[in-house]
């Protein structure tokens, strides 16, 4: 065990590009998304799920919602088939200068341009419903790195993954600020009491989801920029524009104050998501 537990240390460890939430982060996302959405759009997407084999990605299923919405990470092993939409899931605006989308957005390719693309195919009910299947996974999974804010915000550091991190008991073990985000910090923060999708949920009164709901996709991108720089920036470095130490240290105490502000995004990305489900599914 205590090998098996070194091994998996190692492999989060392990300096790579940016990617997406881990397994976790997505699924609680779109758990809440589907609490949240109405009866129908539910009905709609399950309606649409049954049908998934006609992606024909049969190693990476999508029989409900929580398996689409690692779809598109795991259909980056599928090779040339889907290399495309690897520029879509994330948009690396700099947290040190005023907020500006559009270099970060060249033709579309970045997070939330394809956000908005794929809410109109699914919405499209003229498209082939392979097409539309794809455009819900695409939408159920973007939406979730949208709200990781390192998918957001940078500072030419790939989202973070240039920045050599230590994290709580494994302040030994190298690894970045991107997988701190991506899971460890995600994981802790999603399974704190109230733990995992409901929990998170729970803590948002109605009226505060009411009000996380509203805005664009632009305006959503902006928070979570703001929260890369406050929060993710400024947990690990004190200044988010200061210089960057050898290894950030996230001791004990900054990962408790981190865990707020990172539980927010979960069950701020799901509100939104479902209102995107309603409002392209719903009618």
């Amino acid at each position: 065990m205590a090998r098996l537990l070194a091994l998996l240390i190692a492999i989060i460890a392990l300096p790579g590009p940016a990617a997406a939430w881990w397994e976790y982060g997505h699924e609680t996302i779109a758990t809440i998304a589907a609490a949240e959405a109405k009866p129908a759009t539910r009905r709609e997407i399950a309606r649409l799920l049954s049908r998934s084999s006609l992606v024909e990605t049969p190693t990476c299923p999508m029989r409900t919602i929580e398996q689409a919405s690692v779809w598109a990470d795991c259909v980056k092993q599928l090779g040339d088939r889907f290399s495309y939409a690897y520029s879509w899931h994330y948009q690396n605006v700099d947290v040190c200068k005023p907020f500006d989308p559009k270099p970060a957005c060249a033709d579309g390719n970045c997070v939330s341009k394809q956000i908005e693309r794929a809410k109109r195919m699914l919405a499209d009910r003229k498209l082939p419903t392979r097409d539309r299947i794809e455009a819900l996974a695409f939408l159920v999974h973007l939406m979730g790195d949208l709200h990781q804010p390192l998918h957001a915000g940078d500072r030419s550091d790939r989202g973070g993954n240039d920045v050599i991190a230590a994290y709580g008991q494994i302040a030994g073990r190298r690894t970045n600020l991107h997988a701190v985000w991506d899971g460890l910090l995600a994981d802790r923060a999603i399974s704190t009491p109230p733990g995992g999708a409901l929990g998170v949920l729970a803590d948002m009164p109605p009226a505060e989801r009411a009000a996380s709901a509203t805005g664009s996709v632009e305006d959503w991108a902006r928070e979570s920029w703001q929260v890369a720089r406050d929060s993710a920036y400024a947990g690990a470095l004190g200044d988010p524009c200061g210089p960057v130490p050898a290894r950030a240290v996230l001791d004990q105490a900054k990962i408790r104050a981190l865990l707020p502000p990172l539980r927010l995004q979960v069950a701020r990305g799901g509100i939104r998501l479902a209102r995107l489900l309603d409002e392209a599914l719903g009618g």
